[in-house]
């Protein structure tokens, strides 16, 4: 399975955008850290820089990486969560300013789900994940789903060789607070 992840770990290391199965829906990612791959997928989506980004990543010890201060209640709502749980941290580090709120917050999903999570390991760093639809517009629920326009528009595709499996949904947000407060953005 190695081999089926080279051109997209490539495809991200050289700067590019990335059409792939994520753990809820087809997905655009890039380099976290990659100011101009960002900006190019908010180009292809149509979508403005104020609307947040998520990043993926693959193992729970990633999140001090990327987060200043991790609110105790934060490591088991993660770890312990059993459908796809994104959580909004209140301050960010370690990658484009991009992918922060406007108050510095993160989005983050630690991955469960095997495929893509084999993509992100790979990497050994979290990547960008926006769902791979024009903005406004329904999240695709399969790969057929997709606008033209962002398939054409991405440097490399990577398809699951098991298929693509039930539809998907996008995940459930939650935000954190410093003192373990917390809200549900979307169930």
């Amino acid at each position: 399975m190695q081999n089926i992840y080279h051109e997209a770990i490539q495809t991200l290391k050289s700067g590019g955008v990335l059409l792939y199965p994520s753990d809820t829906i087809w997905g655009l990612g890039c380099d976290a850290r990659n100011e101009e791959a960002i900006e190019k997928i908010l180009e292809l989506k149509n979508r403005p820089a104020n609307k947040g980004l998520i990043l993926l990543i693959s193992k729970i010890e990633q999140l001090s990486e990327y987060v200043e201060q991790v609110p105790d209640i934060a490591w088991d709502l993660v770890e312990f969560a059993e459908d796809p749980l994104t959580v909004i941290y209140p301050k960010g580090k370690n990658v484009s300013p991009l992918l922060l709120g406007s108050d510095g917050s993160i989005a983050i999903r630690l991955l469960k789900d095997e495929f893509c999570k084999g993509l992100v390991y790979r990497y050994q760093r979290g990547i960008v994940s926006t769902s791979a639809n024009l903005s406004g517009e329904p999240s695709p629920q399969n790969f057929a789903g997709i606008a033209p326009s962002i398939v054409s528009g991405v440097a490399s595709i990577l398809k699951n060789p098991a298929g693509e499996g039930p539809a998907k949904k996008a995940s459930k947000i939650v935000q954190i607070g410093l003192h373990g407060d917390y809200k549900l953005i979307r169930g």
